[in-house]
């Protein structure tokens, strides 16, 4: 994990055997919204759109729709109607799921969870879950010791960092957490709305600890001395042992150049990759939806049209997930592969992608290949992307790419 400052904004990178993998970035003058927990104002309920409009007093009203609305089932029974349970004026205790992205607002829940270095807290929750990630063993291990810690009424979720966690590392993350939470509650009810409840930390110290791990990572490498004072400092509290992994760049250029990670965000940023036997994928972003389509390019193969064809849409699977990941797309993606014939190559695209998929922390589906060649992905989309992070809409042709020769 590589961490710099660049222009006043924090900037981190995941490389894995040299390859970029992960990247994060703070704009100038902006910070995410997720995770932060809000006293909001009801402003508007609209039983028609089954979602209410909430002030959480940065600009923009959020939304809140019925599937998210937190209600008593012992007393409501079934999911009541959203309108039967908000009223405007109302006030409610609200965390951002989503950023506001375009002129959507963001997205907000009634189902507040807070994470730690080890669990995630659900309060008022009996929720209960142990990370897929782990082995059978350990899961065994960590759901016998979180039996007895398990506070009443409140639900948790293991995460991954726990493998190898001891009973008192995860005691004492879920007390951080409890204390968290008692706080919340007792803000919520003095004060008026809208205001802010909790907000999630600085993106460093949010991505060491979601991310940062032993058994993943090696080591940090950062040349800024503030952060690594900021990283060390948040280790020394939940994780002691992992200080020795930051570790500070030496050498005459700055830490991503040295790693050769500036060259690769910058590839990042182009519409078509090129693929190690000569094809090439191109990436196009819609309000929609991302569309990649895959071609064979220079690759000729050497036996015939299917072998070369199933080739390069397998090297496609792999570099299409890298992709996804790495410049953080969500939502609908549609992935043009090249036709196949037989039925146990698309298979074997299929489950190429899944498996590359697999590794990506961010949820996805992916679909089987349609008969017109389209194999359809839902990635869930958290923030707007690396395009965005390093891009502006063009003023003059307002992101439609296009210049207009002559007067309408």
């Amino acid at each position: 994990m590589l961490v710099t400052e660049l222009d006043e904004r924090d900037q981190i990178a995941v490389v894995q055997d040299r390859v970029l993998v992960e990247h994060y970035i703070t704009r100038t003058g902006a910070r995410s919204m997720v995770g932060n927990i809000f006293l909001g104002k009801v402003q508007n309920v609209l039983p028609g759109m089954e979602a209410a409009f909430i002030d959480v007093g940065r600009g923009r009203n959020a939304v809140l729709y019925a599937g998210e609305v937190s209600y008593d089932e012992e007393i409501d029974g079934h999911a009541p109607r959203i309108e039967h349970v908000l009223r405007n004026g109302q006030n409610v205790v609200v965390q951002v799921t989503k950023d506001p992205i375009g002129g959507k607002g963001a997205r907000l829940t009634q189902e507040i969870s807070l994470p730690g270095r080890f669990v995630v807290f659900v309060p008022n929750s009996q929720t209960f879950g142990i990370s897929r990630r782990l082995p059978d063993k350990e899961r065994q291990r960590l759901k016998e010791i979180l039996r007895d810690v398990k506070p009443d009424g409140h639900g948790l979720i293991v995460r991954t960092a726990a493998e190898g966690a001891s009973a008192e590392d995860l005691q004492a993350d879920l007390a951080r957490l409890t204390a968290t939470w008692t706080a919340i509650e007792k803000s919520a009810k003095r004060g008026k709305a809208p205001r802010a409840l909790y907000e999630e930390p600085e993106l460093t110290v949010r991505v060491v600890r979601d991310l940062f791990n032993e058994a993943e990572f090696r080591e940090i490498v950062t040349d800024s001395r503030e952060l690594r004072a900021k990283i060390v400092e948040y280790l020394d509290q939940v994780a002691p042992e992992l200080k020795d992994k930051v570790r500070m760049h030496e050498g005459p250029l700055p830490v991503l150049e040295a790693h050769h990670v500036t060259e690769q965000i910058h590839k990042a940023l182009d519409r078509k990759v090129w693929l190690p036997s000569g094809g090439y994928i191109v990436i196009d972003r819609t309000e929609a939806m991302t569309v990649v389509d895959v071609n064979t390019g220079k690759h000729v193969g050497k036996q015939n049209l299917e072998e070369t064809v199933t080739k390069t849409n397998l090297e496609a699977a792999e570099e299409i997930a890298r992709q996804l990941r790495l410049r953080d797309i969500g939502g609908m993606i549609l992935v043009d592969f090249i036709d196949m014939l037989l039925d146990k190559n698309k298979d074997k695209v299929v489950q190429t992608m899944r498996r590359a998929m697999a590794q990506d922390k961010t949820r996805s589906q992916v679909f089987d290949i349609s008969p017109l060649g389209i194999l359809e992905i839902t990635r869930k989309r958290v923030s707007a992307g690396l395009l965005e992070s390093f891009s502006q809409t063009c003023p003059m042709c307002e992101g439609r790419g296009i210049l207009l020769t002559h007067k309408v």
